[in-house]
């Protein structure tokens, strides 16, 4: 444990300024997205923006893709919280049996395809677990971006699938980082239910 600590904290050292960048936006964008708050996606943005650079250099293909469609989802996520409902901010709730058909499809459909494209179109050395963490965590942002409180599941699949895929390239920071959206995510879920609560009860009161 104390040789992998030190490889760990050397590591951590040597880590690029980009890199650095990124994973402090997406802290950022996390916390923000815990506590319900819109601006969570201007960061999530420029994480988004600076993880790919770093993404390509570490030949994680179906983490760029999943990366741009969170750039995609981030836009629209956007776009839904603040300007779909012009009187009433879009409250949260739970998932569907409709939203779980499509979660069911984003995950099966994205997985089949992005380990096909991998496997026969790149030089990946990791299409199973890259494809795993991906089409997962496409689902849990769309989730994200309707609102619905089942996104904190969905993304921590994804989370606790991209550790270990994480340190295996030795991409340590992104590594730590989503150790602690991990975390933050389970805390999330605590928080968005008591928000969903509320948001119940002030409307039962108003009718």
């Amino acid at each position: 444990m104390a040789e992998f600590l030190d490889k760990l904290l050397a590591a951590l050292q040597q880590t690029s300024w980009l890199e650095r960048f990124a994973v402090c936006f997406g802290i950022i964008q996390v916390l923000l997205s815990s506590r319900n708050k819109i601006s969570n996606y201007f960061f999530g943005i420029l994480s988004i923006v600076l993880t790919i650079s770093v993404l390509f250099q570490a030949r994680l293909y179906a983490e760029i893709l999943l990366n741009l469609y969170y750039l995609i989802m981030s836009c629209y996520g956007l776009w839904y919280w603040k300007y779909r409902n012009v009187n009433h901010a879009v409250p949260i709730t739970r998932c569907s049996r409709s939203d779980w058909f499509t979660v069911l499809s984003i995950v099966v459909i994205g997985y089949a395809g992005l380990f096909l494209f991998l496997s026969y179109f790149t030089d990946s050395d990791v299409p199973i677990m890259d494809a795993i963490v991906s089409s997962t965590a496409w689902a849990g942002m769309w989730l994200l971006a309707r609102r619905k409180l089942e996104n904190w599941i969905l993304l921590n699949i994804s989370n606790f699938v991209a550790v270990p895929l994480l340190f295996y390239k030795e991409l340590y920071l992104f590594g730590c980082l989503t150790i602690f959206l991990f975390i933050v995510a389970i805390f999330g879920y605590i928080r968005w239910t008591k928000i969903m609560e509320y948001q119940q009860q002030t409307i039962h009161e108003t009718h």
